[in-house]
């Protein structure tokens, strides 16, 4: 049975009632069975048990060979371009604290990739009680862009150790609390953002000239259509509060 992103939202919103739903994390070694309590391993766990749900349920998909891109799931096995999954887990009491990707690694893999824009991101926000019982508070079904902002002095929200570009982080996109930045509206601002850390990044400074071009062409090819790309000083004081 072949499912969408979309499709899988709804099943686990109406039909399973994923909001009534109550786990628990066991670890059973020897003769010793305990109830796992550390909040730091559900982010994991939720990849597991949503691919163990693909399985019950029939769903079509392919599990991506490379676990440090997005996607986790291809829900198109014929065709590994469409109907790509991501899946993320926080605790729905602290701000989101997964990884969108590697920068490095994923600003390269968009120009040979450009579909993977396209990903969906299915984001679980838990709370796991005293107990040790898991309950999903509240789940979204996003675009990258809608997850991603800037942060001061940088287009995109790093993580940055040793003044050396690590990984992207999300932002706070279900509450403007008192944050500074908004999410990305839209595709476009966000590839600027892309585009404009490939230039402030010392690691990929050199590519900053062919970054775009190569991309905008991979994408035309792919999707028979062209992109119009803000320079980021145009756009970036609308992601600012």
């Amino acid at each position: 049975m072949k499912l969408t992103a979309n499709d899988v939202f709804d099943r686990l919103l109406q039909d399973d009632k994923i909001y009534d739903a109550k786990g628990q994390i066991r670890f059973y070694l020897g003769n010793v069975d305990i109830i796992v309590k550390q909040r730091d391993v559900v982010g994991n766990i939720m990849q597991e048990w949503l691919e163990g749900w693909l399985k019950k349920n029939g769903v079509d998909y392919a599990p991506n060979p490379n676990s440090q891109m997005p996607p986790d799931f291809y829900l198109n096995p014929d065709n590994l371009k469409d109907d790509l999954l991501e899946v993320k887990a926080f605790n729905y009491n602290a701000t989101p604290g997964f990884d969108i990707a590697d920068f490095n690694a994923y600003q390269s893999e968009l120009i040979e990739k450009p579909y993977m824009l396209n990903s969906k991101y299915l984001i679980f926000g838990y709370v796991m009680q005293e107990d040790g019982y898991v309950v999903i508070k509240k789940m979204w079904l996003k675009n990258v862009w809608e997850i991603c902002r800037p942060m001061a002095n940088w287009p995109l929200n790093l993580q940055i150790k040793d003044k050396v570009v690590h990984k992207i982080r999300p932002a706070k996109w279900y509450s403007k609390g008192k944050t500074k930045f908004l999410p990305f509206e839209c595709l476009e601002d966000f590839v600027s953002a892309v585009n404009e850390t490939v230039y402030q990044n010392p690691k990929t400074h050199a590519e900053f000239g062919e970054w775009l071009p190569k991309f905008l062409k991979s994408y035309r090819k792919h999707y028979r259509r062209n992109l119009v790309i803000p320079r980021w000083e145009e756009i970036k004081t609308k992601y600012v509060l």
